[in-house]
């Protein structure tokens, strides 16, 4: 049997139940037309995930990480488990692995979760005896079989770490959009389509806060040698930027207005700080320039993550946006996301 495919389906995939027919029938064709069998990362419905953390939250306002590792990845099995009925309608065969039976194992940071060890053997069974293996996304467990989550937005590090497993050199990504863009359309006008770019430059505009990948889903991209190919998660479900080993350099903005900057009193409590947010697997960039550290892409308890680590709290400056021109960064500071935008599409339009 050929090696298997792997994709990954982002939430926006799902904007209603129709949507799992629609991509069920797309993968039947897959299976039929290149005759191998598809590992398929999916994603949750838009918003499931986050009234699930609503629901947590009014419970307790601070939920430990083990909580919030145990009950917010349900929305993506949820998913997964609606596709796998899609399937079966049209007579597939399909199963559904949750976290603990993939072959990920990790930390037990739990809600941020590193890799430890990544056996193969789960994966490739289901898929010699399944025409397509659906893995909920984020999804993996502790050593002791514990449920952990690889973090927010964390699908697209599902899926690479899945085509590891199963020996893929390619793993693609379906989401809204169609790959990397030199800021992201939905804020900056007249935007440009990178149709290569190096997993270094891909890693550099995910740590800064862009959206189109999971910055540590890069990382692992270059790591295992797996070609990411971003496609739209829609017929005819057309390529747009492939990443991998090379690319032209690349020009370009990133705005995430869930991202924040904090200033510390000193450099030594920023650098401390930003000690402790790494090593709890929270994205930060260090900033240059003062005693400033930019948490990225929010989704954190800050409150309760500085109370529980013991660190000072700082002062809320505003909203990062970077320019990246090749191995250049500057970071500028809005006060709000209006703010933010403006001066996003100001950079853009002095860069092109």
């Amino acid at each position: 049997m050929r090696t298997p495919g792997v994709l990954k389906f982002g939430g926006s995939t799902f904007p209603d139940y129709d949507a799992y027919g629609l991509i069920a029938e797309a993968l039947a064709g897959r299976v039929h037309d290149e005759e191998r069998h598809f590992a398929v990362v999916v994603s949750a419905m838009p918003g499931e995930t986050e009234r699930l953390r609503e629901r947590l939250t009014t419970v307790n306002p601070h939920p430990e990480d083990a909580s919030i590792a145990g009950l917010l990845t349900l929305a993506d099995t949820v998913s997964a488990h609606l596709l796998a009925s899609a399937l079966h309608r049209r007579g597939m065969t399909a199963t559904v692995l949750a976290g603990h039976q993939q072959g990920l194992r990790t930390d037990a940071t739990f809600a941020r979760a590193r890799l430890a060890h990544l056996d193969p053997g789960p994966l490739r069974q289901a898929l010699a005896a399944h025409q397509i293996v659906l893995v909920p996304g984020g999804q993996a467990a502790d050593e002791q079989g514990r449920p952990t989550w690889l973090g927010k937005n964390s699908s697209d590090l599902s899926a690479v770490l899945v085509a590891a497993a199963v020996g893929a050199d390619t793993c693609e990504i379906h989401s809204d959009v169609d790959g990397v863009y030199s800021a992201d359309p939905n804020q900056v006008t007249g935007t440009r389509l990178l149709r290569e770019v190096t997993y270094d430059t891909a890693a550099l505009l995910s740590a800064h806060g862009a959206k189109v990948l999971h910055a540590r889903s890069v990382k692992a991209a270059k790591q295992y040698g797996i070609t990411l190919v971003c496609r739209v998660n829609r017929p005819p479900f057309r390529t747009g930027t492939v990443i991998g080993p090379e690319g032209a350099p690349v020009a370009g903005v990133v705005l995430n207005e869930r991202s924040r900057v904090l200033a510390f009193a000193t450099a030594e409590e920023a650098d401390k700080a930003h000690s402790v947010f790494r090593s709890e697997g929270v994205e930060t960039v260090r900033l240059e320039g003062g005693a400033h550290i930019a948490v990225i892409g929010g989704y954190l308890d800050l409150e309760g993550f500085l109370d529980q680590h013991g660190l000072p709290r700082p002062q809320l400056l505003g909203i990062p946006v970077t320019q990246i021109q090749g191995s250049q960064v500057t970071t500028h500071i809005a006060e709000d996301a209006a703010a933010a935008r403006q001066l996003a599409q100001r950079l853009h339009d002095d860069q092109y």
